[in-house]
């Protein structure tokens, strides 16, 4: 039976120290960009975003600051593809913050981002409509459900 593979694997709320963010302020931030539009893109591809959201992304900026690694990444939606942004733009149409491990709770669904903005553990600034289309977006993927891989289990007296 398909379940998801992370179902039973929980996140602990932590933040790193402060020395990753120092070192990672200092690198350059072009490349989480390309990561994140690729894996966006991947989920255009695989038709996981709704369409009739995306028209509204059209020509948007938007940030994503991973604040205890002091990683950014900044993109667009353009011509249907989500697109790097190689300089971080001064006032992004829609900017988010928050540290690794909300921003993983929130991709593997152990928390909602409702939860996490009212407990100030997610920063959601710009145009407030265009956060709620992006929330709406998100809260409407159907993740595709991965086949449980084989446990082996192994007795004491093997090892």
């Amino acid at each position: 039976m398909p379940t998801s593979l992370f179902k039973s694997f929980a996140i602990p709320r932590f933040t790193l120290p402060a020395f990753v963010s120092a070192v990672g302020n200092r690198l350059p931030q072009w490349p989480h960009a390309l990561v994140l539009t690729a894996g966006l893109n991947a989920a255009l591809k695989m038709k996981l975003l709704p369409e009739d959201s995306l028209t509204l992304l059209e020509g948007r900026t938007f940030l994503v600051d991973v604040q205890d690694t002091g990683g950014r990444a900044a993109f667009t939606y353009r011509d249907g593809l989500f697109r790097p942004l190689f300089t971080l733009p001064p006032t992004p149409d829609l900017a988010f913050a928050a540290n690794l491990s909300a921003f993983l709770q929130l991709a593997l669904r152990q928390e909602d981002p409702d939860t996490l903005f009212f407990n100030r553990e997610l920063s959601i600034e710009g145009d407030t409509e265009l956060g709620l289309v992006v929330k709406n977006m998100l809260d409407a993927v159907e993740w595709p459900s991965l086949p449980s891989l084989p446990v082996f289990h192994r007795k004491a007296a093997d090892y």
